[in-house]
C-alpha cells in the first residue's frame, strides 16, 4: 500500500497532468501527497561589465515555486479530504528528486512525461529518462494532454497490462502493480508473455533437397515455438494463481511477436489498458525479455500511463 506520493511539477499544465491520477490514488490509498518543484542553482550574472548578485534572484525564483505549489496544495485540498504537503527543494533536478526517494519520503512517484517550466527549461522529459534509470520507487508516467488537467476525473487504470518474462527481476513489478489494483475498484490484471514468432524458411528456387530440409527445419521451429508457448502459459498460470489467492482478477496472455514493445503496446491497445506495467530492463534470451530498450519505447509509444521500476539486483 502507498503511503506518500510525490508529484514532481515545474509550474506548467503538462507536468499538472500528473495530478488527476495522484489525487485519485491518495484518496483511495490513503496516502497524502507530496507536491515538490526543484530550483536550480543560478550562477553570477556578467552583464556589460557589471556583476549580478543572484542571491536574490534565486530567493525571488524560490518565493515563485512556493506560492505556485501552495496554490496547487489548495486546489487539491478543495477537491478532497487528502494530505498535501509541498516543498521547494534546490539543486539538480533529477539527483534532488531521487535524493527524496532514498530518504524513504515517499514510496510512488506519479509524473507527467514532459513539460516547459516557466523558466524555459525544459525538464520533465530528461527528468522521467533519468528516475526511470535510477529512481528506487516506481514511477507512474502520466502522458500530458494540451487541455487543462481536470481534478475532478477519476482516471481508470484497468485493465493492467503487465509483461512477464519468467525472471524473478521483471517479477519485482508485482508489488507495485498489485497494490495499484488493490485500490482501483474492480480492476483486472493481464499477464503478459512474448516468445519468437515463427518465419517460414525460404529454401532456393529448384533445389529440391533444400525445400524438403527447409520444411524440416520449419517444423523444428514450430515445435520449440509450442514448447515454449506452453511453457509459457504454465507459468503465467502458476503467477496468476498466487494473485488470484489474493482476491484479484487475472487472465494470461502468450503472443508470438518479434519486438516485445510491439506486443506489450498491441496488447494494451486491443484490450483498451488503463494502465501497463513493467520493469525498465533485464536480460535477453529466446523467452524475449524486458530490456531497457523495451521500456523506452512502451514509455513513448504508450497513450496510457505506464508503471515503471528499476528492479533491484538487477
Amino acid at each position: 500500500m502507498f503511503r506518500s506520493i510525490l508529484v514532481p511539477l515545474d509550474g506548467t499544465r503538462f507536468a499538472e497532468h500528473a495530478l488527476p491520477a495522484a489525487l485519485s490514488l491518495a484518496r483511495r490509498a490513503g496516502a497524502h501527497l507530496l507536491l515538490v518543484s526543484v530550483s536550480t542553482p543560478l550562477t553570477e550574472a556578467y552583464v556589460e561589465g557589471l556583476y549580478f548578485n543572484t542571491l536574490e534572484l534565486e530567493q525571488e525564483v524560490t518565493a515563485r515555486h512556493r506560492t505556485y505549489l501552495e496554490s496547487v496544495a489548495g486546489r487539491l485540498r478543495e477537491r478532497a479530504d487528502v494530505q498535501v504537503v509541498a516543498r521547494v527543494l534546490h539543486g539538480e533536478v533529477g539527483p534532488t528528486l531521487c535524493g527524496l526517494l532514498e530518504q524513504g519520503e515517499a514510496d510512488l512517484v506519479v509524473m507527467a512525461t514532459h513539460g516547459r517550466g516557466p523558466l524555459g527549461r525544459f525538464w520533465l522529459g530528461s527528468v522521467a529518462d533519468e528516475m526511470i534509470r535510477h529512481a528506487p520507487a516506481p514511477l507512474l508516467l502520466i502522458r500530458p494532454a494540451e487541455e487543462e488537467p481536470d481534478l475532478t476525473t477519476q482516471p481508470d487504470l484497468s485493465p493492467v497490462v503487465l509483461p512477464l518474462d519468467g525472471t524473478v527481476l521483471a517479477e519485482q513489478i508485482l508489488s507495485p502493480a498489485v497494490a495499484l489494483a488493490e485500490v482501483v475498484p474492480g480492476a483486472e490484471l493481464i499477464l503478459l508473455r512474448a516468445i519468437h514468432e515463427a518465419a517460414p524458411i525460404t529454401p532456393p528456387p529448384d533445389v529440391p533437397e533444400a525445400e524438403k530440409e527447409a520444411r524440416t527445419l520449419f517444423r523444428q521451429v514450430q515445435a520449440l515455438q509450442e514448447k515454449l508457448r506452453k511453457d509459457a502459459e504454465v507459468y503465467l498460470d502458476g503467477v496468476a494463481a498466487r494473485l488470484r489467492g489474493k482476491g484479484l482478477r487475472v487472465r494470461t496472455r502468450v503472443l508470438a511477436e518479434d519486438h516485445p514493445a510491439v506486443a506489450i503496446l498491441k496488447e494494451a491497445e486491443e484490450e483498451k489498458a488503463g494502465l501497463i506495467a513493467l520493469q525498465t530492463h533485464g536480460r535477453r534470451g529466446l523467452s524475449r525479455l524486458i530490456l531497457g530498450s523495451v521500456a523506452d519505447k512502451v514509455v513513448r509509444g504508450a497513450h496510457v500511463p505506464v508503471l515503471v521500476q528499476r528492479p533491484r539486483g538487477g
